[in-house]
């Protein structure tokens, strides 16, 4: 799900390879993709250390969401744009690198609905899953939450 304000933080967005970007609202998918495809020309990285680097790049104005990062990964591999790696990591494809002609991706928005908000949690784990990966240290004061909501998920799925 691409959130509406996770854009709207910024005027402009600069690449760092001379590619220049207005953030006005019909750029908000195509935007966030080509911004994805240009950080992982520089090296692989996993959807968390994206983010960390988009955030890093605004000088701390804008970090996009687990629920904007993840679908946006999961549609880039199935376009062939990049290509996830067995350590968890995505790598540019040549299709991707070809990406950075006009125009820019779709503009298209996700409803919401039950499939959706499960997607979105789904994108949630994937996040958790790479910061524990990254720093087990970061979800150690979380766990007893995680637990929680584990046995609220194991309840509504057992009651079914």
């Amino acid at each position: 799900m691409y959130e509406q304000d996770d854009h709207e933080h910024y005027e402009h967005n600069h690449f760092g390879h001379g590619h220049h970007l207005g953030w006005g609202s019909h750029h908000r998918r195509g935007g966030l993709r080509i911004w994805v495809l240009s950080i992982l020309q520089q090296a692989p990285r996993n959807g968390a250390e994206i983010m960390n680097q988009i955030e890093l790049a605004s000088q701390g104005k804008w970090r996009p969401s687990p629920g904007s990062i993840y679908p946006l990964l999961d549609e880039l591999c199935k376009d062939a744009s990049i290509s996830k790696r067995e350590d968890g990591r995505y790598e540019i494809t040549e299709k991707g690198k070809q990406e950075f002609e006009w125009p820019w991706g779709r503009l298209t928005k996700q409803p919401r609905s039950i499939e959706g908000t499960v997607e979105e949690m789904n994108n949630y784990i994937s996040y958790l899953e790479d910061l524990n990966r990254m720093d087990a240290s970061k979800i150690a004061p979380n766990v007893d939450k995680l637990k929680n909501i584990r046995d609220r998920l194991t309840t509504l799925i057992d009651t079914k």
